[in-house]
Order: C-alpha cells, then structure tokens, then sequence
C-alpha cells in the first residue's frame, strides 16, 4: 500500500511543516484543557443534581468528547478568529469546545446510522451503552436509545455555551444561527447519505460530501470564528471558495482511508460493511469490469463482511482506476480552496492564511 494512503491514521501535524504543526498543537493543547475544566464540571453537576442514570450518559458522551483527536473544526474556528484580528483568546476556546462538543453530538448519531461498533480505537457510545444495559430484555436498543439521549443532551450543552459567550448580543444571536444552520444541512448531507447505499447517483454523492462535510466541518467552524471576531458577510463569503473545495479534499481523504486504512494496521471494515457509496466506491461501481462490478456490489453493505472478501472489494476498487481517480479529484478540490486563498482579502492575516493553506495542503494525496 502506497504511503499516501497512511494520511488518516497520522496526526495532521506530522504531515505539515513545523510553524503550522506548532500552531495546530497550540490550538489542540488550548482547547483539551478547556475541555477537561468543562468535562470535570458537568460530571460534579450531573451526578449532584440529576442523579445516577443522567450521568451515566453524560460520562459516555464526555469520555468521547475527551478522546484523542486532531480538534480541526475547533482549531479552524481559533484561527479564524484570530485571522480576523479577534484577541479574546478564553471566549474563543471556549466557542472551539461547543464545536467539538457538537462534534461529538454528530458521531454518536452517525455510528448508530452506520451500525459502526468503535469511535477512535474504542467502542462506540451505543455499543458502550449496550454493554451496560445487560439486564434489559434489549441491551441493544436500550443502549441505542441511551447513546441518542446522550448526543441530544450535548448538543443542547453545547447551544448553551455558545448562548453564553462573552460577545455582543448580535453576535451571538448570528453565530447560534449560523451554527444550527450547519446542522440542518448536515442532517440532509447525512440523509443524503443514508439514501445512497441503495439508491447513488453521482449528484447525491457530491450532495452529501458537501452538505455533510464541507459546510459542517469546514465551512461553519471558519464563519463562527470570523463572526466571533466582527466579520461581515464580505468575509464569511470569501472563505466559501477556501471551505467547500478544502471540506469536500477532506471527505474524499476520509473515503479513502475508511476503505484502506492507514498501511500499518489492519485496514477497516465499517465502510465497506456498512455500503457506503461514496465518490471512491461509486467510481468502481460503474467503471470496473462487469465481473468485478457484481462482486463489489455483492460484499458492499454486507454486515458480515469477511478480512478476504473486503481484500478483494479493494482490489476491484484499485482495478478499476477508483483510488486514483479520487487522489485525482482530492488534489483538484484541494487546488482550488488553495486558489480561493489567493483571493483573500488584504486584512486577513497573513500567519493564518499560511494555516489554512498547510490544512489544505494535507489533504492531498
């Protein structure tokens, strides 16, 4: 397997040069300590107030907030921000933790939706959940129905902390806005799909990378840290051609490596088993060879999905001139959220701008 593929399992700033490494780390560093000082509180609360059962599903939805990972819609939101000259560094990390936690509100939705058991190297919090319930008569549902409760209450967590922000009204009354704006186009990315595992068409596939990705953890995390910092729509406009391209090189990335891992370890199932159709998966589909084609189409979806049969999904997928036709289109989007940048306005400072090009750039394969 080609290094390029190793790209999803490496931290962002292993891949960048050192100044944005630092300046991602900065950033990450900032915002697990936020998260830490918020988690210790809810918990004390939680138990003190609500009792036993709430804060069971409160430690679930914490101890995924609180797992590693690279904090990107956190760390966009502080840099663009800071971009725009904003200097409330408290306020601004505490806006990147109500992202993250929306964040984590999505993941625990989107693994039940895709019945995927693990979230970074753990298990899931419906599966965590489940194994909790045993003495229910249905420890799945139970544990699925508990893991929803726990998404809910953090994301309604989360729209309270933003309500509280140290800014002006106006502003945060438009980032509230903006960000369940992100959310409803999420829900339609995320239906999107949903739908596609049955029924792609390669307008649905560009709509849900869009809609589920591009808005949500690019587009949205970068116009809450301009608004937060004073921006206008001349602002929040401009970054469009920079976070939908650069949104869109990200999914495909994670496509990518959700079918062939990261070189080293066991390459992962969960997309395959699930039948994501996506932009890699669909190219296969419709331009292997028609022997190929019935058996990608028989082992995509199929939850029982063995080592050796998804060995030999990837090799139709690679045959068919799928893996590189999606390198191909990661590193088109990626040139033109670099090009959209050579646009950026004159007050837009410069450090940052070279962060999201380092961003970007990471992202090709």
């Amino acid at each position: 397997m080609s290094s390029t593929e190793n790209w999803k399992q490496r931290s962002v700033s292993n891949i960048m040069p050192d100044p944005l490494a630092t300046r991602l780390a900065h950033y990450k560093t900032l915002i697990d300590r936020d998260i830490a000082a918020y988690a210790a509180h809810v918990r004390a609360a939680t138990g003190a107030y609500y009792g036993p059962p709430a804060a069971l599903v409160t430690d679930v939805f914490l101890e995924l907030l609180e797992r590693d990972g690279k904090r990107l819609r956190g760390a966009l939101t502080m840099a663009a921000y800071e971009m725009l000259g904003g200097q409330d560094q408290q306020m601004i990390v505490r806006a990147a933790t109500a992202l993250e936690m929306i964040h984590a509100y999505c993941l625990i939705l989107d693994d039940i939706q895709d019945r995927s058991a693990t979230r970074r190297g753990k298990p899931a919090a419906h599966t965590v959940l489940a194994a909790s319930s045993a003495a229910h008569p249905n420890p799945a549902h139970t544990g699925t129905s508990l893991a929803i409760n726990a998404a809910v209450a953090g994301n309604h967590a989360a729209q309270m902390l933003l309500a509280g922000l140290s800014v002006p009204d106006e502003l945060r009354v438009k980032v509230l806005g903006i960000v369940n704006q992100a959310l409803v186009v999420t829900a339609y990315g995320q239906t999107y799909d949903i739908l596609n595992e049955t029924a792609a068409t390669d307008a649905n596939i560009e709509r849900a990378m869009q809609y589920k990705t591009a808005y949500y953890s690019f587009l949205n995390p970068l116009c809450v840290g301009m608004v937060l910092a004073g921006a206008g729509c001349q602002d929040t406009d401009a970054i469009r051609g920079y976070a939908l391209p650069a949104g869109e090189a990200f999914q495909i990335t994670n496509d990518i490596a959700g079918v062939f891992g990261d070189g080293i370890t066991e390459p992962p199932l969960d997309d395959l088993r699930a039948g994501k159709r996506t932009l890699l998966t669909q190219y296969a589909l419709t331009h292997a060879a028609a022997a190929s084609q019935q058996i990608l189409a028989k082992h995509l979806g199929d939850p029982n999905l063995t080592s050796a049969q998804a060995a030999r999904c990837r090799e139709v997928i690679r045959a068919s001139g799928a893996l590189n036709h999606a390198k191909t289109e990661a590193k088109a989007r990626t040139a033109a959220a670099l090009d959209a940048l050579d646009l950026a306005p004159a007050h837009w400072r410069k450090p940052h701008i070279s962060f999201l090009r380092g961003i970007a750039t990471s992202l090709i394969l």
